[in-house]
């Protein structure tokens, strides 16, 4: 490789991995200097077309505390038929039926291009997967109905395998029996007491025999579990004239008081069905929510419209409108535990003009790795759309989904796992490498995740513990493996495994090396998920003050300058847009509250901790590319200098797609200047922006806003609140003489005088 930049884009496009630090320290001391902790964003399911189907079992190392698996870094005996284990040093004799093994007829597993694989196993998932629609009923009329055409939309994009279940709610929740022909039958529960899994299994007469799914072509027999979960292909008829059939809430709601709403028993009578009759099985809770939980277990608000929602003000003083913040927080959460432990994903579609309650239910997606959705209403193409690729396929034509999986990490002895950041939840699994120091969810070496799909990443936290002074073997490499065994839509069980190698460097002797190897946009997000993690418990103030403690000492250990002379401060060349990344970040949604609900605050956070490095980057610092007449579309400074009259600005700021016409363009726009033919080059540049948006709306999910906008206009502010504000009201006399630039009328510091003052407090002899 040429450069270090050219092998971090390799590694991420082979691997799905991308380090923080490329070198290794070999020591904790040196590793805890370093600031930014050696870690790894990575992409288990990462999407590999050229990958072989590896039809049999893999090679596990045969030492009890090890069991790594052969990979393109074990040495190879060919003549005795041996193998060493690059993790415990352990050697092993290959089985029977690799005896023809040799150095030019070499299995798939140990070809260097193969450092990741994937093995389809023999045993097979014993039930396909499972989908449980959970419907909120008190909605308005056009959006019931919009919600209950894309329902039906759904049931022909679903595997033709799959079961499928529904459970509406109002002020009772109902769970639908769908093999009655022509008579719908539901079983009704109350919508304020809270329910076992056990009281659900005897209520419903849900027994343990029951639980075996029906065979190809046979049919469900009318007791136990396939009364309300049956085979999409044998039920569609039925479940279409069940969903076409509902009705809004019945019981009346007064013009000053809310629909009584019954989210949390809702959801957990979902749970409990699923509990009870496929545990630790592939399974997917759908919930469509219009509204807050107003009464029962869960609840967020009253009946009361007087009574408003809780703000993020309210939560931090602790006042009225948060009362119930606690207990329904504690109620979600024990309902994700026993959603993750049972391998059950929990998605939530949140369509309303208020919040919905988003903030306490946080919980159930982001322990199951279930998706957030956000939007005003069902009745939106954003929503339809949205629905509609989370059954999206890849470039195989198979569902880029996937269920159930466990995730396991192997290390070397000198490193331990300190934790992940991302949508997963422990498996207690405990060893020689877990660490004391947690990160995120740590204590384990093993991770269930119940959902996953080919962008769904994992921040990976680790410590280096060789101590001071103990060297590392000369040639010695840092090997770590992750092992993903999750089953595919198909049925079939499947293994991936990736393992990879770094480079070891002592750093009292080769620290340029070691900087050399600084990846600055991983370790941007890799911060960025520490602090979003904190933010949770955290006061906001102490996260933004231990992120600029952070960036100081990072400086000061890896900036070029002279004592006391801020003039002569450089960064190295690999890290001099870090600080930038992170002035970004402290004036982001994902750490400022201001101006948001706590439920966005919980959408936007869930999804940074989901995201690969570059929609990640994108959501700190959005891209900004601007077209006028002068020359093709080029990237431009996310700077109010940016904005000019004669220019249009295409914003991607990953939620929100906004196109922004200058003062000029929005008038011969108006005065339609584009229909005259002898203006088709103006028309082409206001049609150029438009294409490039529309291929991002093609793909990115959640489906992102589309904001169009003209210079002045109110909806400016998406723009204005997020470029760097360089002029603003405060300083009339720096605009530039050519007309560029537009003040923001904001008392934020710009990245100007943000560097300014790191300069300062970097080259200090004391901070």
């Amino acid at each position: 490789m040429a450069t270090y930049q050219e092998f971090i884009h390799a590694s991420e496009d082979n691997d799905g991995i991308r380090f923080s630090w490329n070198v290794l320290p070999t020591s904790r001391v040196d590793a805890t200097r370093m600031v930014v902790p050696v870690s790894c964003l990575f992409t288990p399911l990462k999407e590999r077309p050229e990958l072989p189907p590896i039809c049999y079992e893999p090679i596990e190392c045969s030492r009890a505390a090890c069991r790594a698996i052969l990979n393109p870094f074990c040495l190879v005996d060919f003549q005795s038929k041996f193998w060493t284990c690059c993790f415990c040093g352990q050697r092993n004799a290959f089985p029977p039926q690799y005896k023809d093994i040799s150095e030019v007829n070499v299995p798939a597993e140990l070809l260097p291009q193969f450092t990741t694989i994937e093995y389809t196993l023999q045993r097979q998932a014993t039930v396909p997967p499972v989908f449980l629609f959970v419907v909120d009923l008190c909605l308005d009329e056009e959006d019931l109905q919009a919600l209950k055409e894309t329902l039906v939309l759904s049931l022909s994009l679903l595997p033709p395998n799959a079961l499928v279940g529904l459970v509406t709610f109002g002020t009772t929740v109902q769970l639908h029996e769908l093999n009655n022909e022509g008579c719908s039958k539901s079983y009704v529960f109350r919508g304020t007491k809270e329910l076992t899994a056990k009281q659900i299994q005897d209520m419903l007469g849900l027994s343990a025999n029951a639980q075996r799914a029906p065979q190809k072509g046979q049919a469900a027999p009318n007791v136990g579990a396939s009364r309300f979960l049956q085979p999409v292909q044998e039920c569609d008829m039925a479940l279409t004239d069940i969903i076409e059939e509902l009705q809004g809430d019945p019981w009346t709601v007064a013009a000053d008081k809310r629909p009584l709403r019954s989210t949390g028993a809702a959801l957990s009578i979902a749970l409990g069905v699923l509990e009870v009759t496929y545990p630790n099985t592939g399974a997917r809770v759908m919930a469509f929510i219009g509204g807050p939980a107003t009464q029962g277990p869960g609840m967020v608000t009253t009946h009361e419209l007087k009574d408003t929602i809780r703000t993020h003000h309210d939560i931090e003083k602790d006042n009225s409108s948060a009362k119930f913040i606690k207990k329904s927080c504690k109620y979600f959460e024990g309902l994700a535990r026993r959603a993750a432990t049972n391998g059950h994903i929990v998605d939530v579609f949140s369509c309303a003009f208020d919040q919905t309650g988003l903030h306490e239910m946080r919980y159930l997606p982001n322990y199951t790795g279930g998706c957030i959705v956000m939007g005003d209403s069902f009745n939106t193409s954003l929503f339809k759309q949205t629905f509609q690729r989370v059954f999206s396929k890849d470039q195989r034509g198979e569902y880029n989904m996937a269920f159930n999986a466990n995730f396991e990490i192997k290390t070397p002895s000198q490193i331990k796992l300190c934790g992940i950041i991302g949508p997963c939840f422990t498996n207690n699994k405990k060893g020689p490498n877990v660490s004391e120091q947690e990160i995120g969810i740590g204590g384990t070496t093993s991770w269930k995740l119940c959902a996953l799909d080919n962008n769904t990443t994992l921040a990976c936290y680790l410590e280096v513990v060789n101590q001071h002074g103990q060297g590392i073997p000369q040639g010695q490499r840092a090997h770590l493996q992750f092992i993903t065994h999750f089953q595919h839509p198909n049925g079939q069980m499947r293994l991936r495994v990736t393992t990879v190698a770094r480079n070891w460097a002592d750093a009292s002797v080769n620290m340029p090396s070691i900087s050399a190897g600084f990846d600055q946009e991983a370790a941007a997000v890799l911060m960025a998920r520490i602090a979003v993690f904190r933010a949770e418990t955290d006061e906001g103030p102490d996260v933004l003050r231990w992120l600029d403690r952070m960036l100081i000492k990072l400086c000061q250990k890896f900036g070029e300058y002279r004592k006391e002379d801020p003039a002569s401060f450089r960064m190295l060349q690999n890290m001099e847009l870090y600080p930038q990344f992170m002035f970004h970040l402290r004036r982001s949604q994902f750490l400022q509250v201001f101006n948001n609900s706590p439920d966005e605050s919980s959408y936007y956070r869930h999804k940074i901790n989901r995201e690969d490095t570059t929609n990640s980057l994108i959501m700190i610092q959005p891209t900004l590319t601007a077209y006028s007449f002068n020359g093709p579309p080029c990237p431009v400074l996310l700077d109010s200098s940016s904005i000019a009259p004669d220019r249009i600005l295409l914003l991607d700021t990953f939620f929100h797609i906004l196109i922004f016409h200058g003062e000029t363009i929005a008038q011969w726009r108006k005065q339609k200047f584009h229909e005259q033919p002898q203006h088709e080059n103006f028309r082409q540049l206001l049609q150029a922006p438009r294409d490039d948006a529309q291929e991002i709306l093609l793909n990115r999910f959640p489906m992102p806003r589309y904001v169009d906008c003209d210079q002045g206009g109110s909806q400016a502010r998406f723009l204005l609140s997020k470029v760097n504000p360089s002029q603003t009201h405060n300083n009339m006399f720096s605009y530039s003489s050519d007309g560029s630039g537009a003040p923001v009328l904001t008392d934020d510091v710009s990245l100007q005088v943000f560097m300014e003052h790191l300069k300062k407090l970097a080259v200090a002899n004391s901070s």
